[in-house]
C-alpha cells in the first residue's frame, strides 16, 4: 500500500537527518564538513523532518547535556525520572524549547562548536510552518486514496521526531542487552539496527560517545555507518579518528 510506503520513506529519511546530522555531528562532531554542505543538511533536515523538525543547535545541546549527566536528575530525559512514557516526551519537550528559545543559561562545554543557523532554525520550527506540514501530509493521504482508518498514521508523521526520540530516550534505557557496564542504564535494543539507523545500539554509543560506528561487536550492525564512510570518501564529510587508551576516550582530527 503506498500510504504505507510514504510512511517508511519519512520515517527513514526523518531518522537520517536526525540520526547523522543533529547526533552523530551536531552533538558529537565525529566529523567535520564545510559550512556549505552544512546548510545543504539543514535544508535537507527541514525536509525530510518536516512537521517534526529539531533544531540541530538545540538537540546538539540537550543531547550533550544527556551524556553529561546521564540517568541523574539534570538529565533532560530519563525514563528513571518520569512515571510514564508521555510524561518524559512532556519534559523533553520543555528542555528543548528551553534550549531552542535561549531561555535558560547552558554552560559552556555544552555549546561549542556548534551549528548554528538562526533564522532558519526559526523558520523550520515555526508554527505556522509546522501545521502547513501536515496540511501536505493530510493532501498525500487523499491523493493516494487512503482508508479512513490510516488517517491517524498522520499523527506520527506529525511527531516523527520525538516519536524517533522516545524510541530511544526510554526503551534504550530499560530493554536490551549490555556490551559495557556503564554508571547509567543505556542498553542496546537490537544488534542488527535497520530500524533506527543504528541508533538502538545505544549502550554501546554511551561507551564510546565519539565513534561513528555505533557497532562494536562482530554480530552488530549500524547501518548508517557506510553511508558515512561513503560521504567520507566523497569529500562531502571528514571523519574524525576516535583514540580509545585505558578506557579513556579522544577524538583526533585525521590529516
Amino acid at each position: 500500500m503506498w500510504v504505507l510506503a510514504v510512511l517508511g520513506a519519512h520515517w527513514y529519511l526523518s531518522l537520517f537527518t536526525q540520526s547523522f546530522f543533529n547526533h552523530r555531528y551536531a552533538a558529537h562532531r565525529m566529523f567535520t564538513m564545510k559550512k556549505g554542505w552544512e546548510k545543504v543538511f539543514y535544508v535537507l533536515s527541514f525536509f525530510f523532518q518536516g512537521a517534526s523538525y529539531l533544531s540541530p543547535r538545540a538537540y546538539g545541546i540537550m543531547h550533550r547535556q544527556h551524556h553529561a549527566y546521564a540517568d541523574t536528575e539534570l538529565d533532560p530525559h530519563s525514563p528513571k525520572y518520569d512515571a510514564n512514557i508521555f510524561a518524559m516526551m512532556w519534559r523533553t519537550r520543555n528542555n528543548y524549547l528551553h534550549i531552542f528559545e535561549r531561555s535558560v543559561a547552558v554552560e559552556p562545554q555544552f555549546t561549542k562548536d556548534l551549528p548554528d543557523w538562526g533564522w532558519f532554525d526559526r523558520f523550520a520550527s515555526n508554527g505556522y510552518i509546522r501545521l502547513l506540514w501536515v496540511a501536505v501530509y493530510v493532501v498525500i493521504y487523499i491523493a493516494l486514496d487512503a482508508p479512513w482508518w490510516l488517517f491517524p498514521l498522520i499523527i506520527v508523521h506529525a511527531i516523527m521526531g520525538p516519536f524517533h526520540g522516545v524510541i530511544i530516550n526510554w526503551f534504550a534505557h530499560s530493554i536490551g542487552y549490555i556490551n559495557f557496564k556503564m554508571k547509567d542504564t543505556s542498553r542496546n535494543l537490537f544488534p542488527v539496527d535497520f530500524l533506527m539507523w543504528g541508533e538502538g545500539l545505544h549502550n554501546n554509543h554511551h561507551k564510546f560517545a565519539g565513534r561513528a560506528n555505533f557497532a562494536v561487536k562482530k554480530f552488530e550492525l549500524d547501518p548508517l555507518y557506510p553511508f558515512i564512510k561513503v560521504l567520507d570518501w566523497m569529500n562531502v564529510i571528514k571523519i574524525r579518528k576516535v583514540v580509545v587508551e585505558q578506557g579513556v576516550q579522544s577524538i583526533e582530527q585525521r590529516a
